[in-house]
């Protein structure tokens, strides 16, 4: 529940620090903003001469009989409307595109930092999060901006232009319309209140019901394997009732709040034809003007319920733009350097200096790590599950920083480099690979605009992955599904050789490259990899042993800490912690084949 805590805080009406950021966004389009106001004082204007019209047809022509002037009031009041109609359409596209601009202006501000953000950023928090700041509380401050914080000016004007023609026409009579005005504002205020809690149960229910659905289709594929899709449809169904409830008792609300309104308005309208019908038998009131007081009466509660509606987008908006800027406020614990040193020459040389380092604190993952690569050294690195190998690629591609000592590329250090400069220089191959949407030729080059066609081709053809793209419907133009679903787990990792070869990298990192490929898929890569580590620095971490054999050096990492260090002949010497893993990866090799056996002779 807690993943929920932040979408259900809605937070305060108004906050003038956020409302002052939020102005902001408005400030580069602030010459159409101030348009768009004028333009509503013009249409609130327009809006207050029809009833007056409306008055002086009936009282200097229709009660004296003089209907000649009435086609000239008609036509006038015609014009009116239309005019009031034209700046309506004008003011309310002005908005609507300012609206737009200022989402768009918004989500690149937001997603140019998530970018920046480092990676443990991501591993914090869920990317549905993330997402629903981007599209959900957005939209939110569009409905502010376009249906909001303008709008509330043209309700305004039109209750002080109403309010002053009103008292203009007749004071008396004006004061027994306005008696109404405090049972319109304690049922606007029990609808504040009770919209409010509605509100935040709608939203949590939103919140819930993104979480449920990224999970489950996320992890379909285990959801059907164990038939578990019965449950899952139960507990989407819980989910969804819970929604819809939620949203039933928000529309009661709103479907009790408008009828009240009218029946205060008709309230109002009885108490202005029983006081007003008087003064006309007295004679101190025209027809005219009472039928004027109707029709203003009928328009000042409008804006009234308005704004009531307009306090819950404004709480909404504040809400959302707290989570917005919360997360704009989170600064990149990887920050650039001043005066960043950028590689022209990479040479290759790769040093670990007294490193220590932990995701969580009093929880070290490496401890005082001295290691050195030179250039063109093949160094791989082994040890078992939790010993911090993946955390020493982490600290060379700076994705975290070390708490203690340095790591250093050519005698640099990595903190001291152009972020840009630093990955460049490195090509990382990981287990997990992850094809993006396009074709398996973008998927390659990662839409390089140095990367040619023929090095794209001439990557795959040394990895051997040229084989099934031959075989594909388009060839390098085959369209990659998200995540690159239709390709086979080896074709994803052989599509990733070639996507780090394509870079032609002066060091090659691998994490766990191999692991997820079937042995006969294994030997065509590590036949490539062969030749692809010639004449570059390669640092391989890897668990099946047999892989790394010919490297130069082996590093054994147990517990965060380097315990043994060799060729692989020199490790099996010594029979420690290598010995043991090399042992237990034998002896499984050994009892497959036999398990195959005798499953055949049965």
């Amino acid at each position: 529940m807690n993943h929920y805590h932040e979408e259900e805080v809605l937070g305060k009406a108004y906050d003038r620090h956020l409302a002052r950021r939020l102005v902001r966004y408005l400030y580069p389009y602030r010459w159409i903003v101030v348009t768009s106001v004028l333009l509503l004082l013009v249409v609130s204007i327009l809006g207050l001469v029809g009833p007056y019209l409306t008055k002086v047809a009936i009282d200097q022509y229709i009660t004296p009989g003089e209907y000649e002037g009435l086609t000239y009031v008609a036509i006038l009041f015609f014009s009116v409307l239309v005019l009031q109609l034209a700046v309506s359409f004008v003011q309310t596209y002005l908005m609507n595109w300012t609206g737009q601009k200022i989402m768009y202006d918004l989500r690149m501000e937001i997603f140019s930092h998530i970018q920046r953000l480092h990676i443990g950023h991501f591993d914090r928090n869920p990317v549905g999060r993330l997402i629903t700041r981007m599209t959900s509380d957005v939209d939110v401050l569009n409905e502010l901006f376009t249906a909001g914080v303008v709008s509330i000016f043209g309700d305004i004007f039109s209750l002080t232009g109403i309010v002053a023609v009103m008292i203009w026409l007749n004071w008396k009579l004006a004061l027994v319309s306005f008696s109404v005005i405090p049972l319109l504002f304690l049922a606007t205020m029990i609808f504040k209140i009770k919209v409010r809690g509605s509100y935040r149960r709608v939203r949590t229910c939103v919140a819930k019901i993104n979480a449920f659905l990224q999970e489950n289709i996320t992890g379909m594929s285990v959801v059907q394997i164990f038939v578990q899709e019965s449950r899952k449809f139960k507990e989407f169904e819980e989910r969804n009732s819970e929604h819809l409830k939620a949203n039933l008792k928000s529309i009661s609300y709103y479907a009790i709040l408008y009828p009240v309104v009218n029946l205060i308005g008709a309230l109002a309208i009885g108490l202005i034809l029983w006081y007003g019908g008087n003064r006309i038998l007295e004679q101190a009131l025209t027809l005219g003007a009472l039928v004027a007081f109707i029709q203003y009466s009928e328009n000042f509660y409008k804006p009234i319920s308005d704004l009531s509606e307009k306090f819950n987008i404004l709480q909404s908006a504040m809400a959302s733009s707290e989570r917005i800027f919360n997360l704009l406020d989170t600064k990149p614990d990887i920050l650039l350097p001043e005066e960043p040193v950028v590689l022209t020459e990479v040479r290759g040389e790769i040093e670990f200096k007294n490193v220590s380092f932990a995701y969580q604190p009093n929880t070290p993952i490496l401890k005082n790590i001295n290691l050195s690569i030179k250039p063109g050294e093949k160094v791989a690195i082994v040890g078992a599950t939790g010993a911090g190998k993946s955390t020493l690629i982490n600290l060379l591609c700076r994705f975290y920083d070390v708490q203690e000592g340095e790591v250093e590329i050519d005698g640099v250090n990595v903190q001291d480099l152009d972020p840009d400069s630093l990955r460049s220089s490195l090509a990382v191959v990981l287990q997990d690979v992850f094809l993006f949407r396009g074709s398996i030729e973008d998927n390659i080059r990662l839409w390089g605009k140095t990367i040619e066609r023929k090095m794209v081709v001439k990557a795959a053809q040394r990895v051997h992955a040229d084989r099934f793209i031959q075989e594909l419907a388009n060839g390098y133009d085959t369209s990659v599904a998200e995540r690159g679903a239709g390709l086979s787990v080896g074709q994803r990792q052989l599509l990733a050789f070639a996507r780090a070869l394509a870079r032609n990298p002066l060091i090659l990192v691998l994490d766990e490259a191999t692991s997820s490929v079937d042995t006969e898929t294994e030997l065509v890569i590590q036949d490539a990899l062969n030749e692809l580590m010639k004449s570059r620095t390669c640092l391989i971490i890897a668990h099946r042993l047999s892989t790394i054999r010919n490297c130069d050096r082996i590093i054994v990492l147990h517990k965060g800490e380097i315990q043994e260090e060799g060729s692989h002949s020199e490790l099996l010497k010594k029979q420690g912690i290598y010995y043991k893993l090399y042992q237990l990866q034998y002896k499984e090799q050994l009892v497959e084949p036999r398990r195959g056996q005798l499953t055949a002779e049965i």
